[in-house]
């Protein structure tokens, strides 16, 4: 009678749920650009893990971009792969070729209402952030959040100086740059982050497109365009900059230095990400913040970044299930909206400027509209086999043409070409016409 009773007592709980376990997932995720990232997404999995009893989630701060790539695959090797991750978005290609992650169909099969994530993605997403989601017309991510580089400045510098408005080409960035620059005072016209954690390849690949040409072939992930034309006048204007103009210091810089520099008065422009935007806003303090679209060469053209929810291999279907359920809580109108409003990232679900808080956001704070605006000119992110590396090859370079002046473009185009040639080698043979 005592065993039948616990029995259905057992029962019981277990059909109300009472005694059923969360699933537990790991959710890997980074903080790439300045700002309060990492405690804000800590509060945004709080917030999600108490407001349901079905899915428990193990947030894991990764780092930057590229250590989370490492991190996320050699979670995977040790047979621990994390249900979802955000990821650099122009790393998807490189995931799939490499076979680590899985078809978003894995996590959508777990939709109520059947819906694929190819639906999905065309029905709720801004076009310019589709490409880097979807490899051989699959999609393999969903995004997140997304950035383009845009234009800081310090209006009160501008007014001192009388410029009237912000560049809108290289050749007025040039004189405006000149016009702010007082190295008497250790005072810079521009500066450009240019590390090879991303951030110099991003912006260069941003200026190429500008100066009217491609930097890598957006179909075909075997092929970049390192030592065309529009790739090294990118160059030699950054070079340029430096050495000829001498609006901007020698040297690689990164978003700290640059960031430091402008809040203490001492930087009229920057080219950041629209992603900092929270950031730079919360610490100018002393003058008024402005920001405008990138300025043109031949062309209007931004290339777009930021992340995407890729899902590892090596999960299972309760898992798959546990990261489909916490996946689209990020990216509901209303979390994606909030976490756009507070970083300064575009929201790429288009229905989260429908909400009430972003139009008010937006009615507020105008400066966030410019990355929506430069969507009419975006190019997706470059991707390779073996994005990181590839990526690398140039960005060495590009940091030898601006700590050496004696330094030739040819050179440095030439070399990184090479490079990024023999990096791609075996995918490039893979998909090679065998000849009998």
């Amino acid at each position: 009678m005592k065993l039948s009773g616990w029995m259905l007592m057992l029962t019981g709980v277990l059909a109300s749920g009472g005694a059923a376990a969360k699933e537990t997932i790991d959710f890997m995720f980074p903080a790439p650009v300045d700002g309060k990232l990492t405690a804000e997404m800590t509060r945004i999995i709080k917030q999600y893990n108490q407001s349901q009893d079905r899915v428990e989630v193990r947030g894991i701060f990764t780092g930057s971009y590229d250590t989370t790539k490492v991190k996320a695959e050699s979670a995977a090797k040790a047979g621990s792969p994390p249900a979802l991750a955000i990821m650099s978005a122009n790393y998807t290609v490189d995931l799939v070729l490499k076979n680590e992650i899985l078809p978003m169909d894995e996590l959508f099969k777990f939709a109520p209402d059947k819906q694929s994530a190819s639906d999905f993605l065309h029905q709720n997403f801004f076009p310019a952030v589709q490409q880097n989601t979807q490899v051989m017309g699959r999609t393999y991510a969903i995004p997140f959040h997304n950035s383009t580089p845009i234009l800081y400045y310090n209006q009160e510098m501008f007014d001192r100086a009388g410029i009237k408005a912000p560049p809108r080409n290289w050749d007025e960035l040039v004189a405006i740059a000149k016009k702010l620059t007082d190295k008497t005072q250790g005072q810079w016209g521009i500066m450009i982050p240019s590390t090879n954690d991303d951030y110099g390849g991003w912006m260069l690949s941003s200026l190429t497109h500008a100066n009217g040409g491609n930097f890598t072939n957006d179909i075909y992930p075997g092929e970049v365009y390192y030592n065309s034309a529009s790739t090294r006048g990118a160059l030699q204007f950054w070079q340029n900059l430096v050495y000829r103009d001498e609006v901007m210091p020698a040297g690689v810089l990164n978003s700290k230095q640059i960031s430091a520099a402008f809040f203490s008065g001492k930087l009229g422009m920057a080219l950041l990400s629209t992603g900092a935007l929270g950031f730079m806003r919360e610490n100018t303090r002393d003058f008024t913040l402005q920001v405008a679209m990138l300025p043109a060469k031949e062309r209007q053209a931004v290339i777009i970044g930021g992340a995407s929810l890729v899902s590892f291999k090596g999960i299972s279907d309760a898992q798959k299930q546990a990261a489909y359920d916490f996946m689209t809580y990020l990216v509901s109108p209303e979390v994606n909206g909030a976490w756009s409003r507070f970083t300064g990232y575009f929201a790429p679900r288009m229905a989260a400027y429908d909400t009430p808080a972003m139009k008010t956001y937006l009615a507020q704070e105008p400066r966030a509209a410019v990355a929506m605006e430069q969507l009419r000119y975006a190019h997706p992110w470059y991707a390779a086999y073996e994005t990181v590396a590839v990526r690398q090859a140039i960005e060495n370079q590009l940091a030898s043409l601006l700590t050496d002046k004696s330094r030739k473009v040819e050179d440095a185009a030439r070399d990184a070409q090479a490079e990024a040639d023999k990096i791609m080698q075996p995918y490039v043979d893979r998909t090679a016409l065998k000849l009998p």
